[in-house]
């Protein structure tokens, strides 16, 4: 096999005809500016070509369920592996999906508790064995012979022995057919309620109190010998006679000692049966083992929060809550941490003995393995049970890498994009080591990277520029590291920022944080992992949430801080966090929660209608001489209405085709070939650009186009100024990734008069964007704060906790390690904190 990727003439959206040559079994970044092409040529070529052979090597029945796959733009690839894309967008909003069953983990953890598991009756506690009729036969030898065989006296019985078939168990009636029925059946004796009594001797019993009656199958005296035979034939036939009768539960009384003994999984203290113990008991998603009121949900129903009422949310029926191991039943193993679970998966294994660890050591060992790649990740202070539509992108790339890592597949083509996002820099180290052992595995790694360590320690760096949208798509450099970096030749904006040539400086001088001053004051903070914090938050300041994963900066800024001040100034009906005050609301007007969720809720959403831009184009459309000539008001240039639209495609552009059993089909609408309105609508220009022509522009050169529109061209400049030049007026919000569509968010806040005491929350805004993109963040969100505004981000990257005037440092760990606030105050306090992992790395880049 060669060793290497040879890609030739990649012209997929702004690719400009890209040759590249990549090094196969190696780590490779590639790097650039937001827009630039990365995601282009990395997923959208090579995957998307990987993909596609891979799928047409397999059988036309296959393909039907696989769906149709166009050629990427690209003259051909060669040495091109089978492609599997580990990216930010794929995580399941499926409510049964867990971090445990994504990771396969809950498959063994089912398999481990059906074949090791202890059941216990959920009734009475009293822990339920099944036994075959040689083994309760020794167990009964055992009881009243307690010296046992061997030989000799040793296997007499010492006092005399009963055989008791319970036939009736705590249950109401005068049972006086059911005695006489035993009697003509051979029978003479029988135990009722505690006491013997023959069977021809007439009883009379309370029909309404509850009753209990077992059969004397056999009485061996003492002295009898167990280790004879015949004598131990006649054990063994009045145990299966008591069994038959007793509907598998025997009972051995000897003297004042008395054990009993079922051969199925029934309780033989209160006969409560025991379904077959099989790997389904253990599964919400079956009906064998799911809680019979919400099926496995865990809540009321699909669409509600509140939990389950039967079975308290632990999503399973009694009988599966009632199998144990080591004390645990299997809800409350994966209601731990990731981190507490391989420790408890650890003791276990030691404990486990003889046929129980031989049974346990594969699922054990997969286990645990699985649980190590999570830990080696940076997820170990995530729940088993969390469920998957709750975690960020990142935590779901990161879940998937981990159980790519324990599929151990050779020979593959791995693709990431942004695997760093949402950890902190003290678990960087961790995950690139694992990006590394997945290499030495015999895989080629591409990762789609903006982090500077992570790119100091691939293989080969290829930096894709040298600006965004049209004048990207260019291999502006490329090479093994670190010769590329000593390389003077190879020049580029990413080089100058690893190189240092270019930075981004801390402010000179922070905004002083004034006592007494306006904050935000949260008094008894403990929601989640949170432990009772008290925190002021400054207002009309850039505020920094920072922390290792899992330490409670979402719960803090979203859940409780977001949450109480929604509910006041949005009139929203949240349920909110545990806080025991919040005060200084008086000072602000509103709450913006900036975050990373979609611009639109259809295709039909764009950069231009959510920044309040398309309305005015249209304005100009409808005020052109040809337009007023017809009479047609702006309405006439709306995609989304009757009139000027094109009515075959409704004015997508593109037509959808059923195809029933095979996928649907997009193709370009016949009528108006892809330009989404009628011709009559495309003969009205404005400087000689129709409609369709203006949707197509980008915000760069719509920019230049309505430089004389003060108020439009002020919007479109923003969203130029935001890193968004490249992106496509009409691009549809469905194509736009977390990180464009918060920033779309961000510049319409900024093209809005009057935005003075506002509170704007932010989730990690610097995903996706390169050093440079995140210099021109940082002036927006200063911006922001100079207007009057309080700016709070939760946020790992470096050189927005170094531009803050105030951090909080949450930690000291992830999960139940964390939530509390290890450092507070400027970035320079925070370096000077010891016990802060975030000023450990700080303290780098405010040299």
């Amino acid at each position: 096999m060669q060793d290497k990727i040879i890609i030739k003439g990649a012209r997929e959206h702004n690719l400009k005809n890209i040759n590249l040559e990549l090094p196969r079994n190696k780590m490779v970044v590639f790097t650039g500016l937001s827009g630039s092409g990365k995601s282009s040529l990395a997923f959208d070529t090579i995957f998307a070509e990987g993909q596609r052979r891979y799928i047409e090597s397999l059988s036309a029945y296959a393909r039907q369920f696989l769906g149709r796959l166009d050629k990427p733009d690209v003259d051909e690839i060669e040495g091109l592996s089978p492609a599997i894309s580990i990216d930010q967008k794929a995580h399941s909003s499926n409510p049964r999906s867990t971090v445990a069953t994504i990771t396969e983990i809950y498959d063994y953890l089912r398999v481990l508790f059906a074949r090791a598991g202890v059941p216990y009756c959920p009734i009475c506690g009293t822990e339920i064995r099944r036994m075959t009729l040689e083994g309760i036969v020794d167990a009964i030898v055992a009881l009243a012979a307690p010296e046992g065989p061997p030989a000799g006296e040793a296997g007499k019985i010492k006092k005399e022995l009963v055989i008791l078939a319970p036939t009736i168990r705590g249950r109401k009636g005068e049972y006086y057919q059911l005695l006489y029925d035993f009697l003509s059946a051979g029978f003479r004796e029988a135990r009722v309620d505690g006491e013997f009594k023959s069977l021809r001797e007439r009883m009379t019993m309370a029909r309404y109190k509850q009753h209990t009656i077992e059969l004397v199958v056999d009485r061996m005296t003492a002295g009898i010998d167990l280790t004879d035979k015949d004598n131990r034939l006649r054990l063994s036939e009045a145990v299966e006679a008591a069994l038959k009768h007793g509907n598998d539960v025997v009972t051995g009384v000897s003297g004042d000692q008395e054990v009993s003994f079922s051969a199925k999984f029934s309780c033989p203290r209160d006969n409560f049966s025991f379904p077959d113990i099989e790997p389904r008991l253990f599964s919400f998603n079956s009906p064998y083992g799911a809680c019979p009121e919400c099926h496995g949900l865990g809540t009321e129903d699909i669409w509600s929060e509140r939990i389950c009422k039967v079975c308290l949310g632990k999503r399973l029926r009694p009988e599966s809550l009632s199998v144990l191991m080591e004390g645990k039943n299997i809800t409350e193993v994966t209601s731990i941490s990731v981190e507490d679970s391989y420790e408890f998966f650890g003791r276990l294994d030691k404990k486990l003995k003889d046929k129980a660890r031989d049974i346990s050591e594969t699922p054990l060992r997969e286990i645990r393995n699985r649980l190590k790649f999570m830990i080696d990740v940076g997820l170990g202070y995530l729940t088993l049970d969390r469920k998957a539509g709750t975690l960020s992108g990142g935590e779901s790339q990161r879940i998937r890498l981990a159980s790519q890592i324990g599929s151990r597949l050779v020979g593959t083509l791995y693709i990431l994009d942004e695997p760093t996002i949402g950890l902190h820099q003290k678990d960087n180290a961790k995950l690139i080591k694992t990006l590394h052992d997945l290499r030495d595995l015999g895989n080629t790694i591409i990762v789609v990277e903006h982090d500077e360590e992570t790119i100091r320690s691939a293989d080969y760096l290829v930096d894709i520029g040298p600006a965004a949208g049209i004048h990207g798509g260019k291999i502006v450099a490329e090479g093994p590291i670190p010769e590329i970096f000593k390389d003077k030749k190879q020049k580029s904006l990413t080089l100058d920022y690893l190189r240092g040539d270019e930075s981004i400086k801390a402010p000179a001088k922070r905004r002083p944080i004034k006592l007494p001053g306006d904050f935000i004051k949260l008094r008894g903070v403990s929601q989640n992992n949170l432990k009772n914090l008290n925190l002021d938050i400054p207002l009309r300041h850039l505020v920094a949430v920072t922390g290792v994963s899992g330490s409670g900066k979402s719960t803090l800024v979203y859940d409780v801080l977001y949450k109480a001040v929604a509910n006041r100034f949005n009139h929203a009906n949240y349920k909110e966090g545990a806080y025991k005050s919040i005060l200084g609301l008086e000072y602000i007007n509103r709450v913006i929660n900036v975050d990373q969720g979609a611009i639109g809720r259809t295709p039909r959403s764009n950069p231009a209608t959510y920044i309040g831009a398309w309305t005015h184009i249209r304005d100009l459309f409808a005020s052109t001489e040809d337009a007023r000539v017809r009479g047609w008001k702006p309405g006439r240039f709306s995609f989304n209405v009757r009139g000027g639209r094109c009515e075959n495609c409704e004015g997508h552009g593109y037509l959808s085709i059923e195809m029933h059993f095979l996928p649907t089909v997009y193709v370009t609408c016949d009528t108006c070939h892809g330009k989404r309105f009628d011709r009559e609508t495309l003969e009205v220009e404005y400087h000689r650009k129709n409609i369709y022509e203006v949707l197509k522009m980008t915000v760069e050169e719509a920019v230049g186009f309505f430089k004389d529109i003060p108020w439009l061209h002020e919007k479109l400049q923003i969203l130029e100024d935001v890193g968004l030049g490249y992106l496509e007026l009409g691009q549809s919000a469905t194509t736009l990734s977390g990180g464009e569509a918060q920033r779309i968010k961000l510049s319409a806040e900024l093209g809005k008069r009057d935005t003075r005491r506002t509170l704007y929350l932010l989730d990690e805004p610097t995903t996706g964007l390169h050093f440079d993109d995140v210099k021109k963040l940082l002036e927006v969100l200063q911006k922001l704060v100079d207007r009057g505004n309080t700016v709070v981000v939760i946020e790992h990257n470096l050189d927005v906790i170094k531009s803050a005037d105030w951090v909080f440092d949450l930690g000291p760990e992830g999960g139940s390690k964390g939530g509390e606030i290890v450092a507070k105050g400027t970035p320079e306090d925070i370096v000077r904190t010891k016990g802060s992992f975030t000023g450990e790395y700080l303290r780098k880049v405010l040299k």
